[in-house]
């Protein structure tokens, strides 16, 4: 079973940057699609940006495009999200997840059926 961990959250303020690390263990990730997910107080969780297992595939979500970048390093089994000029509306609980279908992972609305998900990593942007 593949396991997921978080890393890289904290408290910023408006403007400054982030990069969130997703560490894949107990299988190697070059099998699967890799997608960021987050989760506000009060609201559904939402898809904010997706990689296919290959990187020939790259999605976000519009509120995050050109702010946020998705990429992967297979060798050392670690998807990554670099987020820069955050904005408060980017406070949210973070995810990782994983998935053999490119499909599922990037659907809308946002599919909870993904072959493992992490802990989530905390991230809050005051202004």
């Amino acid at each position: 079973q593949v396991q997921l961990v978080e890393s890289g959250g904290g408290s910023v303020q408006t403007g400054d940057s982030l990069r969130l690390s997703c560490l894949v263990s107990g299988h190697s990730m070059i099998y699967y699609n890799l997608a960021w997910f987050r989760q506000a107080p009060g609201k559904e969780r939402e898809f904010v940006a997706g990689i296919s297992w290959s990187g020939d595939g790259v999605r976000y979500t519009d509120s995050v495009q050109g702010r946020c970048t998705i990429f992967r390093n297979n060798a050392k089994n670690t998807g990554y999200l670099q987020m820069n000029s955050l904005k408060t509306e980017d406070t949210a609980v973070y995810y990782c997840a994983v998935d053999m279908n490119w499909g599922r992972i990037i659907a809308d609305p946002i599919d909870n059926t993904h072959e493992a998900w992490g802990q989530g990593t905390l991230v809050t942007v005051s202004s």
